[in-house]
């Protein structure tokens, strides 16, 4: 009761807080709204009802065959074949082939045995009777322009961005698809106007290859964010282990564990990196591990401390003097008096791993593309500096994340500081 007593008081002091509060809430927010980002931009619906039949293409692969179509594959269901699918309009190209593969009157000439003698002609005369009992008749022209079934009754509930992270439209209303800008362009030599690709729905344009940059920003803010919680949970929880082991027996176990720490602690994380990033494959799981190899010293360091500090208070020395195990001594006694070091430092600890991640995307060594990224839409936005709608709202995205969690991280040192506290 005391403990729960105590974090109320440390949370009451942390919301008066206004900056840090604030801040914790936009981060929340923030962080809520972007962990469903497939429900905020996709190229596939969210609900698609036909004919009464509720299909969720967003959660489900569904194949083209199951809308009316003939394909087994998805269907692309920002193509105009599908909504002419769904319209009950025939693709033109079916009509094509079929146009171009129609029978034609059965000749064969002399010009076709010119090595041989010519011996005989047959003419479709010939088989007149035969031939006009065929059901399709050589003088009739098939051709198939508009509707060859009826429109089927559908509704659709698209995302706000019709677009995902790695999709490139081939077709646009502003011929313009790789670097469009989100505002009108006029070229002051041949004065042509290029419209703004709010028009495609690109609120944030386009990247280099064509792709949203808003959907690859919110994709990439997701991953970002959960990579650092990532981070900074796996990296508290070793460091918990490990430097509670050490602060609780001391001796020898402290000795040697300290001097194996400071030899780890010197190997540079990224050419461990680099040299891993040479015979093994970059993704979100490598780097997670790599980083999680000297992620938990710092906060080791602040554990062990407690832990040689609180051993030797009485309510341990009476815990041990009842047999109690030595693990359940530091799990229940000693560990929830030392998490103030863990709670103050979390924040800074998730700052870091976006900062870590970041930096290694934007030298290319991190998640390789088409992964979204913070980092390569700054890299995206050195190279193109003209194209400012790609480095002006990642730049802003990446500093106003870094600076909230470090306003959230200076509150709850304040709110947990013994000293301020009394």
């Amino acid at each position: 009761m005391k403990i729960t007593k105590d974090f109320r008081l440390k949370w009451d002091k942390f919301k008066r807080d206004r900056r840090a509060f604030i801040s914790f809430i936009l981060l929340l927010t923030i962080f809520t709204l972007t962990s469903p980002a497939e429900f905020l931009c996709n190229t596939r619906p969210i609900i698609l009802i036909v004919e009464g039949k509720v299909f969720v293409p967003v959660l489900f692969t569904y194949s083209e065959k199951d809308f009316g179509g003939t394909l087994l594959s998805e269907p692309d269901y920002l193509s105009k074949n599908f909504k002419n699918l769904l319209d009950g309009i025939q693709d033109k190209s079916y009509s094509n082939s079929i146009v171009k593969n129609k029978p034609s009157t059965f000749n064969i000439n002399l010009d076709d045995f010119e090595e041989e003698e010519p011996s005989f002609s047959i003419e479709i005369d010939d088989f007149e009777e035969e031939f006009n009992e065929s059901p399709i008749s050589p003088k009739k022209n098939i051709s198939i322009h508009k509707t060859s079934k009826t429109p089927l009754d559908y509704w659709i509930l698209w995302p706000p961005i019709r677009y995902d992270y790695m999709y490139i439209p081939t077709e646009s209303k502003t011929r313009n698809v790789v670097l469009a800008a989100p505002y009108k362009i006029i070229d002051k030599e041949t004065g042509l106007v290029t419209k703004s690709s709010w028009i495609d729905g690109h609120y944030l344009g386009t990247d280099d290859r064509g792709r949203d940059v808003l959907a690859r920003l919110i994709y990439g803010l997701r991953i970002s964010m959960i990579f650092g919680i990532s981070i900074a949970i796996a990296g508290t929880i070793i460091g918990c282990f490990l430097g509670g082991v050490q602060g609780y027996f001391g001796g020898w176990i402290d000795l040697i564990g300290q001097r194996l720490t400071e030899i780890w602690g010197s190997i540079p994380r990224l050419y461990i990196l680099i040299i891993l990033s040479s015979f093994l494959v970059p993704s979100a799981l490598l780097l997670f591990l790599i980083l999680n190899l000297t992620a938990w010293m710092g906060i080791a360091a602040y554990i062990r401390a407690e832990f040689l500090k609180i051993r030797n208070f009485e309510y341990v020395k009476s815990a041990k003097a009842m047999g109690v195990s030595n693990f359940r001594i530091m799990r229940k006694h000693i560990l929830p008096n030392a998490l103030t070091p863990v709670i103050t430092f979390f924040p800074f600890e998730v700052t870091a791993g976006i900062l870590a991640l970041v930096s290694l995307d934007f030298l290319n060594l991190g998640v390789p593309s088409p992964a979204p990224s913070i980092g390569e839409l700054l890299a995206q936005g050195k190279t193109n500096l003209q194209a400012i709608w790609i480095l002006l709202p990642t730049f802003i995205t990446l500093t106003a994340t870094l600076t909230m969690l470090t306003f959230v991280g200076e509150g709850i040192r304040n709110a947990f500081d013994p000293k301020r506290n009394n």
